[in-house]
């Protein structure tokens, strides 16, 4: 839109809409990083990452490790690759979560019915197969190295977690000392309403 708007000769027109955009996108960059930090965190709290993952400082109250490391990965990969290839990198790391998302719901309402769920995706599994199909879509038309550029990040994500996840897990080990009170309402199947009125009772 910045470039139509210099094209008709609105240069004040495309200024504003470029620092919009500026702002728009350092918010979503923000948004992101900070999402991602505490993902880390979870992911070391459930054993899969190293413990320095989910130490928190003691007067900030957040993951610093986790937002310095996730800062610097993201200040150098901005710094040395051209904008197209990181636009390109975010689009198929979303997509490819939304379509492991969408497969996993599935994959849980067969094989583990007996979780308790907080909240419940309609028509399923058609919805989750259209929003799986629709991702696809749009990561198939990305450019083929954007594919291998995944696939190599898939695969150092594989080596991490057989190398320290795998051992590590918690939920793996399903050893009550180390699960916390969170994981074991998790695992625990639901009651039926008639039950945990006898429980009440």
């Amino acid at each position: 839109m910045a470039s139509a708007l210099l094209a008709i000769g609105l240069n004040w027109g495309s200024a504003l809409v470029s620092i919009g955009a500026l702002a728009g996108l350092t918010s979503v960059m923000l948004v992101t990083m900070y999402g991602q930090s505490r993902i880390f965190f979870a992911m070391s709290r459930d054993g899969l990452l190293p413990p320095i993952f989910s130490w928190v400082h003691p007067k900030l109250a957040t993951p610093v490790p986790d937002s310095l490391i996730i800062g610097t990965i993201v200040a150098l990969m901005g710094s040395l690759l051209p904008i197209q290839v990181v636009a390109e990198l975010a689009n198929i790391g979303t997509l490819s979560a939304f379509m492991a998302v969408s497969i996993g719901l599935i994959a849980l309402r067969k094989t583990r019915p007996d979780l308790q769920r907080p909240f419940r995706v309609p028509f399923v599994p058609w919805l989750p197969l259209a929003a799986f199909g629709f991702s696809f879509y749009l990561a198939f038309n990305l450019p083929a190295l954007t594919w291998i550029r995944l696939a190599v990040w898939v695969l150092i994500g594989l080596v991490i977690y057989f190398a320290y996840g795998y051992r590590h897990s918690k939920l793996r080990s399903a050893q009550p000392e180390k699960l916390r009170p969170a994981d074991l309402r998790n695992m625990a199947p639901a009651r039926k309403p008639e039950e945990k009125r006898e429980q009440r009772e």
